[in-house]
């Protein structure tokens, strides 16, 4: 009779759950296997069983995904005091003197004065590339942003170029890598902030910058429930003359109805699907993702 009741346990259990991590991965898998791409996933739940790794381990071009690096490494000199969020940065005509995207330039085209606080806010939730390439001069250089990764035990990564070299050059975008395993690692680690490598003020300001992070018209966020909250960042290189797409990349925090999340990063690169198909891997992956978590709290 024990053994019964134990069984019927145990399937109820299973029937709630509905899949199991090994069918999330199959799926991915089966969405993947007809694509011209490199992709690279990696899932990671509050159970560690609850992980997938997909291409985990290969390098690939970051893009604007690095713009989440870098505000760790500003954060973590304002802890220090080297810099505050309040200090004033004057943004001038030659600044605004380029090709790259900005939401800075659309708004002050003759120049602006702006707290660290302002151009970090562009930086990360509008991917504003002028604003990158102030802070990485602010900070000491992108390698300064590398070297305190690595420091912090994120070493599957490489920041050698700024926003200016990277579009002006499309090879040296894959000097600028991470791997999806690494990419989950670096949102772990400073969103739960077990080692307080962010003061609390910090950790705060962070994390409703990348809440309020842009979404494009299909992204993470396409296929999920309206009032889903997520923190996230995006890379995107654009095609080349031949019809390739270095990267195409989005990393983020998933969370659920009941308070519970999940890491995920997907990366795309060297892909020669259309840019629509590329974006709807990252959707569909995302909502497969979130459906399984989802249904473990049913």
């Amino acid at each position: 009779m024990k053994l019964i009741i134990v069984f019927l346990l145990v399937l109820t259990s299973n029937l709630s759950n509905g899949q199991s991590i090994s069918d999330l991965k199959a799926k991915i898998d089966t969405i993947l296997k007809d694509k011209d791409a490199t992709v690279g996933v990696s899932i990671m739940g509050l159970n560690p069983e609850d992980t997938i790794s997909i291409n985990g381990n290969s390098q690939l071009p970051m893009q604007s995904v690095y713009k989440y690096h870098l505000a760790l490494t500003v954060l973590n000199q304002v802890d220090q005091g080297k810099l505050s969020l309040n200090d004033t940065i004057e943004i001038t005509e030659q600044h605004l003197d380029n090709d790259l995207w900005s939401m800075i330039r659309k708004k002050h085209p003759n120049g602006v004065t702006l707290t660290l606080g302002e151009v970090l806010k562009y930086t990360v939730a509008n991917s504003d590339n002028v604003g990158c390439d102030i802070l990485f001069d602010l900070v000491g250089g992108p390698t300064e942003v590398e070297n305190y990764m690595h420091k912090i035990g994120v070493t599957e990564i490489s920041i050698k170029d700024n926003e200016a070299t990277i579009q002006s050059n499309w090879e040296t975008q894959y000097q600028n890598w991470t791997t999806s395993n690494a990419a989950v690692k670096v949102l772990k680690i400073f969103y739960e902030n077990n080692e307080e490598q962010l003061s609390s003020r910090s950790h705060v300001y962070l994390w409703e910058l990348m809440k309020k992070s842009w979404l494009g018209e299909i992204s993470m966020k396409t296929y999920l429930p309206e009032n889903t909250v997520i923190a996230h960042k995006t890379g995107h290189s654009g095609k080349n003359d031949e019809g390739l797409t270095a990267a195409q990349n989005g990393i983020g925090i998933i969370f659920l109805p009941n308070g519970n999340y999940f890491y995920l990063s997907i990366l795309i690169s060297n892909s020669t699907e259309e840019s629509e198909i590329n974006k709807r891997l990252i959707a569909d992956i995302t909502k497969l993702t979130y459906d399984y978590f989802d249904s473990k709290n049913q």
